[in-house]
């Protein structure tokens, strides 16, 4: 049987992959043929049939073909949200407006001004693109930004309490996705946690007696994936300014989600914002800029003009910072916080989060209407509840309208398996037996994607 396998030159040469020569590079092609051969000589040294070995060796061409398409297809791709989950982190949490691809693209194939003071005609700051506009809608002196909040708040303990002690509550010593542990970032910031209070109460003079000559800094975290209820108690970010300043050392608040309006105005759970922190005397303020804020990733730093200054002098920042198209695409959502009346609507996070109920309904008797029309389909209508997502507002419930889907032929199991293998993958979630879309996360145009996914089932029939 061994034998019978082609030699790579002479199958090179062969007409089946005439055409896979034209399309594809000789190096790889080479690659390829070599890795399908020696999976034909492991088939023949574990024993298999000489059937199934001339099928592999007849499938030869069919499977080049097939793994060199998969070298070259798109990892990385669109997918419809029909989860209700809005800052959904595994499908790439925030959503930026669409119209500013444009502005990016214009960034991306093109030199620009990121590190070139066009004034003076000297090197200039990335950062400078974003200071002001920060400074302007927050009320904060000085801005930087980083890659994402985690590496925010090391850079800010690195700075200002490496080898030292940072005083934090203990019911604020959270964990958020992927492990990411606050007492964890201390320890690479090359800080040390000093814990004060307990898991719900914690008092002002629990902060001040912890206070020593190794205190680096007191530290505030917004438990923004969580809620603690009942017989609690903190310490207001007032009380703590003025002990920090009593003992001259810096007041650091790490709000994590970040969000730039009141939710309250628009019945939703009051959410701190970055506003409140600053006026409230915080000296440094850490937030993401892919959860509320509704833009890219980016951890976003603000605070006081002194200490922004010194972690903008800290080698670390180096390696931490954002590329260009980071810098436009805040630069333009920040821009959106300009006009307070219509940002809501603007920003595709904000608006999916204030959509009102009677809209997610439309939506809902819309897409049931279309696809009622391909027959094998059973739908109905039904209210429930969409998520915020991210780690952020955990007790917040959205009332939405959900559309509970069966097919005659497909299990709800498979019926998932099938969408999410679609051109566009669609993802949405399976509860009691039947398979789920929550119209309040989908974008113009997922519903026709919908669509002509679920009419791909009947073709197959």
């Amino acid at each position: 049987m061994y034998r019978m396998i082609p030699k790579v030159d002479e199958l090179l040469k062969s007409d089946p992959l005439i055409p896979l020569k034209k399309e594809y590079p000789a190096d790889l092609l080479h690659k390829e043929v070599c890795f399908v051969l020696e999976k034909i000589r492991e088939k023949i040294q574990s024993g298999e049939s000489a059937e199934n070995i001339s099928m592999a060796i007849s499938n030869i061409s069919s499977d080049l073909e097939t793994r060199l398409k998969n070298k070259f297809r798109n990892r990385l791709k669109r997918v419809i949200n029909g989860t209700g989950t809005v800052i959904h982190t595994n499908l790439g949490r925030s959503l930026v407006p669409q119209e500013l691809s444009e502005k990016v693209s214009d960034i991306l194939g093109t030199y620009s001004n990121l590190e070139y003071d066009l004034e003076n005609g000297k090197r200039g700051s990335r950062y400078s693109h974003l200071e002001e506009i920060l400074c302007d809608i927050t009320g904060a002196e000085d801005a930087i930004v980083v890659n994402n909040n985690a590496a925010a708040v090391l850079l800010v303990l690195s700075t200002f309490a490496k080898g030292k002690e940072v005083i934090i509550s203990r019911g604020e010593l959270i964990e958020i996705g992927g492990s990411f542990r606050i007492p964890d970032v201390m320890e690479y910031g090359g800080c040390t946690l000093k814990e004060v209070g307990t898991t719900n109460k914690t008092h002002l003079k629990d902060y001040a007696n912890a206070i020593t000559e190794d205190t680096g800094a007191i530290m505030k975290v917004h438990t923004s994936n969580y809620r603690i209820f009942g017989f609690t108690e903190e310490v207001l970010a007032s009380e703590l300014r003025a002990l920090a300043t009593e003992h001259g050392i810096p007041l650091i608040e790490d709000l994590g989600s970040g969000i730039l309006i009141n939710l309250e105005e628009y019945g939703l759970t009051h959410e701190p914002t970055v506003q409140e922190s600053i006026q409230n005397g915080i000296d440094v303020v850490t937030f993401s800029g892919d959860k509320l804020l509704g833009g890219p990733q980016a951890g976003i730093i603000v605070g006081k003009k002194d200490y922004i200054q010194k972690l903008k002098q800290n080698q670390l920042t180096r390696a931490l910072r954002v590329d260009k198209i980071t810098i436009k695409l805040l630069e333009e959502i920040l821009k959106l916080y300009y006009h307070r009346d219509k940002v809501v609507k603007d920003v595709p996070t904000l608006h999916m989060l204030t959509l009102e109920k009677c809209e997610v309904r439309e939506r809902a008797e819309k897409l049931k209407h279309r696809l009622e029309s391909l027959g094998s389909l059973e739908i109905t209508i039904e209210e429930s509840y969409s998520e915020v997502g991210g780690g952020s507002l955990p007790t917040e419930k959205l009332p939405t309208y959900v559309l509970l889907i069966r097919h005659k032929d497909i299990s709800e199991q498979a019926l998932d398996r099938k969408m999410r293998s679609y051109i566009i993958p669609i993802v949405g979630r399976i509860h009691n037996g039947q398979y789920i879309i929550d119209p309040r996360t989908l974008l113009a145009g997922d519903d026709e994607v919908i669509y002509e996914a679920f009419s791909s089932l009947e073709e197959v029939k």
